[in-house]
């Protein structure tokens, strides 16, 4: 299993791998969502703003992720992981975990400080994400879910309250994912 940074000929597969993830999961609607979540952050989202890595096995894309760039007032490097998907047939095999990790690792190489996420608790206290309160860290948009914003710090100190608004990328501007 090779872990990389995506290419522009990886796109089509990405934002197919979504859709029929999310799919067979959360039904029709929930993969067109977020297969058009991919596709905007692939296509409107600056380099310098995002990442996608992705999982490969025998020239097929088996797991991706996003890393998009959050905006606050106090100055920080901070990215927000999201969205996420394994292919269906691959799953519990640790893909996942394992790609998070690559991903984290690129991030914390490149002087990013602090990752968040919008997700299951339980699978991403498995990579290091922590449960942050609103007071801690306002998310971009009212959470429908609010136990499942979490953090991770990429430095040696514990993730500090960051005050004032947050911003996400163009892409993630859509109270529905949030």
């Amino acid at each position: 299993m090779d872990f990389r940074r995506h290419t522009p000929n990886d796109s089509q597969a990405i934002v197919s791998l979504f859709k029929s993830v999310f799919t067979k999961s959360e039904g029709e609607a929930e993969g067109a969502l977020v297969s058009q979540l991919a596709r905007d952050l692939l296509e409107q989202t600056d380099d310098h703003d995002m990442d996608c890595f992705i999982a490969v096995d025998d020239h097929q894309i088996l797991g991706s992720i996003f890393f998009s760039r959050l905006v606050f007032e106090h100055l920080i490097e901070a990215f927000i992981l999201a969205p996420v998907a394994v292919h269906s047939d691959h799953q519990g095999q640790g893909i996942g975990q394992a790609l998070i990790n690559y991903g984290l690792a690129e991030l914390k190489n490149r002087g990013v400080k602090v990752v968040l996420t919008y997700g299951d608790p339980g699978f991403y206290h498995r990579v290091g994400f922590h449960s942050i309160s609103h007071e801690t860290i306002r998310a971009p948009f009212p959470l429908s879910q609010p136990d499942g914003w979490l953090g991770q710090s990429l430095s040696d100190d514990s993730i500090q309250p960051l005050s004032g608004q947050c911003a996400c990328v163009e892409a993630l501007r859509n109270p529905t994912y949030w």
